[in-house]
């Protein structure tokens, strides 16, 4: 992990929550404070110390209060927030997603290195890791080559993503109160809302709202081969869902609402209607890949 990454993780957590309107008027006490981000108290303190220092949390006689408004310039960027792994794999998924990368396209350790800006070793390491799924291929002397998906591929994982959500969402409904994982899910839910009132120029925005979702279901569940497998699902749906561009505005708005009705049924703790949201929007996810699928073969 990078030097105070749990800190500062902590800190973005808490400054989303003073702006999302999950913190306002007085404070919760520092042991609720730690509950709610899931740290430590002493990362929770200075977390709070850092707040206040900033004028972001007011302190008087005493009782802390939610301070001037949240700005993007306090987060700590991403960078400084997650490990060397997670950099190279996030950045990697942005330039495969983002640019004009089609199968056969050739993949250099060095220049995506300087790209990235971390060491050649940490860009092997990402590749030999991704490469076992079958979508790359060493080729000697010469680098990487990408090779894409077949339609038997994608289906094949997608029955896996079926059947490794719907046990992570029966688990999330049965946790219990003091969860950390209802308030990030509530926060997710503001974030869905906000998404949604500027669809129109944002709409590009979601694949990393829905990947934010999708994982935090999975922590229901914590097993490190889902984890493993949930890197390449999103991978191939999001890559997908880029080459597609007829109606995206319209089908990202769609998958917003059909979200926003996983979560009211999460909240609802109801088994029955989760399973009939979660199923009905892993369905759409699926024409929509098999709608990418063909569009990318054209």
């Amino acid at each position: 992990m990078r030097t105070d990454t749990v800190y500062k993780k902590a800190f973005n957590r808490a400054a989303t929550m003073l702006r999302d309107g999950q913190l306002t008027g007085e404070l919760p006490s520092e042991n609720e404070l730690r509950r709610r981000i899931g740290v430590s108290r002493t990362t929770v303190r200075k977390v709070l110390g850092e707040l206040a220092h900033r004028e972001l949390v007011a302190e008087r006689g005493g009782v802390r209060t939610a301070g001037r408004a949240v700005e993007d310039s306090d987060y700590y960027p991403d960078a400084e927030t997650t490990s060397r792994a997670n950099h190279v794999e996030q950045q990697f998924m942005e330039w495969m997603l983002r640019g004009d990368t089609r199968p056969g396209t050739s993949i250099n350790e060095l220049e995506l290195a300087r790209k990235f800006g971390v060491a050649t070793n940490g860009i092997r390491e990402f590749l030999i890791r991704f490469s076992r799924f079958g979508l790359l291929e060493k080729r000697p002397n010469t680098g990487w080559l990408f090779k894409g998906f077949t339609q038997d591929f994608a289906l094949e994982l997608f029955e896996i993503r079926v059947m490794f959500e719907l046990r992570s969402a029966h688990l999330f409904s049965r946790q219990p109160d003091a969860s950390p994982l209802w308030d990030k899910l509530a926060a997710l839910k503001v974030a869905h809302a906000e998404l949604l009132k500027q669809i129109e120029i944002r709409f590009h925005d979601f694949s990393g709202l829905d990947n934010r979702f999708h994982r935090l279901v999975n922590e229901a569940s914590p097993n490190r081969f889902i984890d493993d497998f949930y890197d390449i699902i999103s991978f191939i749906f999001h890559y997908h869902y880029q080459w597609n561009k007829h109606d995206e505005q319209q089908r990202n708005q769609a998958a917003i609402l059909e979200h926003v009705a996983y979560i009211d049924a999460l909240e609802s703790r109801d088994s029955e209607r989760i399973k009939r949201a979660c199923q009905a929007h892993l369905a759409s996810a699926r024409a929509t890949l098999m709608r990418s699928l063909i569009a990318l073969d054209k």
